[in-house]
């Protein structure tokens, strides 16, 4: 574990007021917030939407299956706490490759029966490693939800993430669903800010229109109200700040026909 140079799990866990983080780590945040002083603000609204997202595909959806893919450092209402608060049973598989991660989640990301928590230490650019570990915990013939919060933009256009999107969904069953969400280009400020970070990083992150997110449901039946900034998936009505006016990330949930 390099401590030395940034990561992307340690400056996410910087920004949303974390404690799980290196002084490289820190450094790095704080220019971001210079640069772009919203990101803190964009790092909450995205763990907001992790919150709606897990509770609309448990109460609404019926799905009792999730593939977090992209984990980052645990903190509260993770995932799988969201799940079973809802429905116990739901089993949860976490997928990340940053070390420190992998010590978090293994100490923290447990439940209780009857519900069942994995980790898998994967890259997303290895579909097939994630499927076949995941498919130890979780029943690839009911559906599953898989979920990529700011985990495309983590893939370069060569990595091709249409195509690993495309390789996670091919083995679930029709009734599985996708939640995904990134930052786009439209920011100046953003753009600026993480073409600073992408300078030192251990891995760089790919700011896209919304548009070529939006592309990355296709095939899919897009849950209203579709691919929105971030904020605007059925946000909840007594949200306590407002958030940032300029679209900085979208978001949305689509079901696998």
């Amino acid at each position: 574990m390099d401590t030395t140079i940034p990561h992307s799990a340690r400056v996410w866990d910087f920004l949303l007021g974390g404690k799980d983080h290196y002084a490289v780590d820190r450094e790095v945040g704080e220019t971001l917030l210079k640069l772009f002083p919203d990101f803190a603000m964009v790092a909450r609204l995205q763990r907001e939407f992790l919150m709606r997202a897990v509770r609309y595909l448990v109460s609404e959806a019926g799905v009792r299956q999730f593939l977090d893919i992209g984990t980052g450092l645990p903190t509260a209402n993770n995932t799988h706490e969201v799940a079973q608060s809802i429905a116990p049973e739901t089993r949860v598989v976490y997928v990340d490759n940053d070390p420190i991660v992998l010590v978090h989640a293994r100490a923290l990301l447990t439940s209780a029966e009857p519900g069942v928590t994995d980790y898998i230490d994967a890259d997303v650019r290895h579909p097939d490693v994630i499927l076949n570990g995941a498919a130890k915990t979780l029943d690839f013939t009911r559906p599953v939800a898989v979920m990529m919060l700011s985990i495309a933009g983590q893939l370069t256009d060569d990595d091709n993430p249409a195509a690993i999107i495309g390789r996670l969904l091919e083995r679930l069953p029709s009734g599985s669903y996708l939640a995904l969400s990134d930052g786009t280009d439209t920011n100046p400020a953003l753009v600026q800010a993480v073409a600073n970070y992408n300078r030192t990083a251990a891995n760089t992150y790919q700011l896209r229109s919304p548009a070529q997110i939006a592309a990355f449901f296709a095939g899919l039946d897009l849950v209203d109200p579709g691919v929105v900034p971030t904020p605007q998936w059925r946000p909840e009505p007594d949200r306590w700040d407002e958030p940032p006016a300029v679209v900085s990330a979208v978001c949305g949930i689509a079901r696998k026909p």
